[in-house]
């Protein structure tokens, strides 16, 4: 008959190693992520040094979205705005420009992550379409150049975007005045946004039905000290988990889901797999 004080020492011995194990895997991962954020970080020059986008205001491929444009669920590398100089969509497409043909997620232009009047709200990752800055040359009176471009020295900005809209030819900068110095912005999206500007009173239209801040007043051209980041890399899908969190899931997309759900299984798979694989030994060795 076994003695059951004998077992004991080896069933507690088994259970401080399996402890053990699970403390090591936690640290591991632990240390992994803490690395995998802090090479980010260093990259970046921002913390926390990725977003992760909620709404559909960036999709190209309104059903399925698309890998290279930033779409719901995905999680976008945030570059500090110190690092890079921001590239308007007018700048990429002015052939005299420096910047022509340059593209960022898709179009022309780089995508800016920025708080709406500098407010304390989640903020909105859009692209910028031009730069506004002062130019106060003319005596009396507040003038206007936009960055990239042969207009200097205006009162108000009127001119035609190499940006075509879905349903009225292209978007088009219609006396506007602006207040102050910074960027108008908008999504990719054509159904939602496109000719819809963040800025809405730029194209002529009432800017009650554009964008507006956590007090209702209506979005303003984004001042430097407004943009938080420029979208680097993608990281398509992932951030779908978070979304699903936190319940604004909505807007992704089911292509998004089902590309996300393969993934994970492929990464669960990958070490059974390496594991799998036959080893064929050295016959000088034997």
């Amino acid at each position: 008959m076994t003695d059951p004080e004998v077992d004991q020492p080896n069933s507690s011995l088994s259970q401080d190693q399996i402890r053990g194990v699970v403390a090591k895997e936690v640290i591991l991962a632990l240390g992994l992520v803490i690395l995998i954020l802090g090479a980010m970080w260093i990259s970046t020059g921002s913390f926390p040094p990725m977003v992760v986008v909620e709404s559909g205001s960036m999709m190209h491929d309104l059903d399925d979205g698309s890998v290279g444009a930033i779409d719901a669920g995905d999680l976008i590398l945030v570059m500090n705005p110190s690092r890079k100089q921001i590239i308007t969509l007018v700048e990429a497409t002015q052939e005299e420009n420096p910047n022509y043909n340059y593209n960022s997620h898709g179009m022309p232009g780089d995508v800016i992550i920025y708080k709406k009047n500098g407010g304390d709200e989640t903020p909105v990752i859009h692209r910028a379409l031009l730069k506004v800055v002062a130019n106060s040359t003319l005596a009396g009176s507040e003038t206007w150049d936009v960055s990239g471009t042969n207009i200097t020295n205006v009162e108000s900005i009127s001119m035609t975007l190499d940006y075509n809209c879905r349903f009225h030819g292209n978007l088009t900068i219609i006396n506007w005045i602006p207040t102050h110095e910074g960027y108008l912005t908008t999504g990719d999206n054509p159904i939602t946004n496109g000719c819809k500007i963040d800025q809405l009173a730029a194209t002529g239209q009432d800017p009650r039905n554009g964008l507006k801040d956590e007090f209702g007043n209506p979005v303003t051209a984004v001042k430097e000290e407004w943009v938080l980041g420029i979208a680097s890399s993608e990281i398509p899908w992932v951030g779908s988990i978070k979304l699903l969190a936190s319940g604004n899931h909505h807007s992704v997309t089911e292509s998004s889901w089902l590309n996300l759900t393969f993934s994970v299984i492929l990464l669960l798979a990958i070490p059974g797999i390496i594991e799998g694989i036959p080893k064929i030994s050295n016959p000088e060795e034997e």
